[in-house]
């Protein structure tokens, strides 16, 4: 048997890092090597996360990136946007293969970046260099690379769900509007009035409208995709539960088109992308369907009346979101079927 691929975690206390190692120890051809979070230096991360205290891992308490390259192939660079620049440099220097899932590498422009993230940018020779790993469309730029940027959470949801429709034509790219709705393990685990009990239990809010880091990234694949320029509204609320964003989708139809039209364009478009999975006729999908999973459900309505449909997407932020894509991106990179170690049903209820 050749011998298991192995990888360290940068950034391993945050919830995207806990959620790499879940996944991880179940990866056949995977060996987790090390994890890294400067936050907890000097604590087992039992300390921190007691579901994990059977996981022995070893543990280094700074980014020593001669001992990180004597013990790992790859690194999941799972640090807060802008520290991931510097580090990822660094790794890439020292010869690793690196999956970043910060915000840094995404946005081809670094004047953008700095526009819509307020950190310097990374070079603009790593930003070109980065392959976007929107892995169930961009899937084939994936394989053989050694440097992954792994897409946001509310960017993957929207675009997975627009990208079929918008492709086709069938949509007006001027009239798109994204309504999108995430659980509070969306903004990390530090500290904030907004994610405090008493302030998020009954209560839904709207942030960064208008501003969120997500809506360059969505405009520039829905752009990349549509062969011109799409802007769009984006609007994001966080909901008392813990996982989940349901992105509901709002776009001007090009011509009649009905729910079953829709079903089989998508169906076609994802043919062969297990982790895409559309609903039939009349069934809209709910984030407790996907929870726990790397699956991404799509569903869909259609109104005469207005000429108008309107899409639903939901997806587990912290799986499909950000560990569970990222796997599958080194399943892509690395030439394995990319369900490995992520081939599994959603946890319900």
């Amino acid at each position: 048997m050749a011998a298991k691929l192995r990888v360290a975690i940068v950034g391993s206390t945050g919830y995207g890092g806990v959620e790499l190692i879940r996944f991880l120890l179940k990866h056949p051809l995977v060996e987790i090597t090390s994890v890294i979070s400067s936050s907890s230096a000097g604590l087992p991360i039992a300390d921190g996360f007691p579901h994990l205290s059977e996981i022995v891992v070893e543990q280094l308490d700074a980014v020593d990136i001669p001992l990180i390259r004597s013990k790992a192939d790859l690194v999941f660079a799972a640090a807060p946007s802008g520290v991931s620049a510097a580090l990822v440099t660094q790794l890439l220097e020292a010869g690793l293969k690196v999956i970043d899932l910060s915000g840094d590498f995404r946005l081809k422009s670094g004047a953008l970046y700095e526009q819509w993230y307020k950190h310097k940018a990374a070079d603009d020779a790593l930003l070109a260099q980065a392959v976007y790993g929107l892995a169930d469309v961009f899937g084939k730029d994936c394989a053989g690379v050694d440097f992954i940027s792994n897409p946001g959470c509310y960017s993957t949801a929207a675009v997975l769900g627009l990208i079929p429709a918008l492709s086709a034509g069938w949509i007006d790219p001027k009239t798109i509007i994204i309504d999108a709705k995430s659980g509070v393990s969306g903004a990390g685990r530090g500290l904030g009035l907004n994610v405090h009990y008493a302030e998020m239990n009954e209560n839904l809010l709207a942030y960064k409208v208008n501003k969120h880091q997500h809506i360059p990234e969505i405009e520039q694949v829905l752009s990349r995709v549509a062969g011109q320029e799409v802007v769009t509204t984006f609007t994001t609320h966080l909901v008392p539960m813990t996982r989940g964003i349901l992105c509901t989708m709002y776009a001007s139809l090009t011509e009649s088109r009905t729910e079953a039209d829709l079903i089989e364009l998508y169906r076609q478009y994802y043919e062969g992308r297990s982790f895409v999975r559309i609903r039939p006729y009349g069934k809209l999908p709910a984030t407790k369907e996907v929870w726990g999973s790397n699956y991404c459900d799509i569903g869909f309505s259609t109104d005469p009346r207005t000429g108008r449909v309107t899409i639903i997407s939901v997806i587990d932020n912290l799986v499909k979101g950000a560990a569970g894509q990222a796997i599958q991106n080194l399943n892509l990179m690395m030439g394995w079927d990319e369900a490995t170690g992520l081939d599994m049903a959603p946890v319900y209820p």
